[in-house]
């Protein structure tokens, strides 16, 4: 539905991106009117103007006004959960790899948060509708430590313990090739320019920092590695691995996942082993580990038959 503003005196001089936010319905957010003005379909007098255009006046302001998009609920399913941990604050879970963390807009069942839904019962509202007290994720196919807010103070704490760079995260990851005893991987990293679902190394991208440690090679075919990050950007670990010339085993976006289904390899072979927090509450400082699943070590055992060990 086309939508038209006439500009008011008291409106002469505004920008045009804050105009149309004002004058659009509360849904539509200022970052979604500065893409349509961008994608020139917001016109002034018919014309396309930049975002920072300084209207006046008695000017017509015409442009598309999308749909009311369809409120989401997100409903509790009774799903299994490996609970390393939980109090009144938190729950910290293991989390099987293929589990999706929290709804999408064309998956709304079978989460990780419908699960918790089920198991806790009052996380609706802590952190919003989709994401109820999610603070940190991991991909679907990545398994291993998450912890969860199970209230705004413990939501509030944990999330500014990320930010701030408080919390410590250690992953296994079995990759191919032979890994150094010890590695640092300081690439900055941001979104893929072709492939939006892709992240890249880029020079105009965010601070990333990954150590890694071996701790098996199996020959020159794969190796075993500690990795920490000390940044959380996303797939960090898979992109700096990748570049460094040891993608992970099984990564569909990043490495040769169907050549790696030789040594029985399903998904990624990634493992969020350890986190360590500060409860929200206490503020004691607390480590939380997950053991390697079965299918890592399943393909650590047709490894080592591989190479006669």
């Amino acid at each position: 539905m086309l939508h038209e503003i006439i500009v008011t005196n008291r409106e002469d001089g505004w920008r045009l991106d804050k105009l149309v936010t004002v004058k659009a319905p509360p849904w539509i957010s200022r970052t979604a009117i500065q893409k349509q003005i961008k994608d020139s379909r917001v016109f002034v007098n018919g014309t396309c103007k930049k975002s920072g255009y300084k209207v006046r006046q008695g000017e017509s302001i015409t442009f598309e006004l999308p749909d009311r998009p369809k409120v989401l609920s997100v409903e509790p399913e009774d799903i299994p959960l490996k609970i390393i941990f939980e109090d009144r604050d938190i729950i910290v879970v293991n989390k099987d790899p293929g589990v999706v963390v929290h709804p999408l807009q064309n998956r709304q069942t079978g989460t990780l948060v419908n699960a918790l839904l089920n198991h806790c019962g009052d996380l609706q509202g802590i952190g919003g509708v989709m994401r109820p007290g999610i603070v940190h994720r991991l991909d679907k196919d990545t398994s291993g430590v998450i912890v969860v807010a199970k209230n705004d103070l413990s939501h509030i704490s944990i999330s500014a313990q990320f930010k701030n760079r408080e919390t410590s995260k250690a992953y296994m990851a079995i990759v191919r090739g032979r890994t150094p005893k010890t590695g640092k991987i300081d690439l900055s990293i941001a979104r893929h320019p072709v492939n939006r679902l892709k992240m890249a190394v880029r020079v105009d991208g965010k601070e990333s920092l990954t150590h890694f440690k071996t701790l098996c090679n199996f020959d020159d075919k794969a190796s075993l590695v500690l990795v920490t990050p000390k940044t959380g950007r996303t797939h960090q670990i898979r992109v700096h691995m990748k570049e460094r010339g040891f993608p992970l085993l099984g990564d569909v976006m990043y490495g040769k996942a169907k050549e790696d289904e030789l040594y029985g390899v399903t998904r990624q072979m990634l493992h969020a082993a350890s986190l360590t927090i500060f409860h929200p509450r206490s503020k004691r400082r607390m480590t939380f580990i997950a053991p390697l699943p079965e299918d890592m070590m399943s393909v650590i055992r047709n490894l080592s038959e591989v190479v006669g060990r």
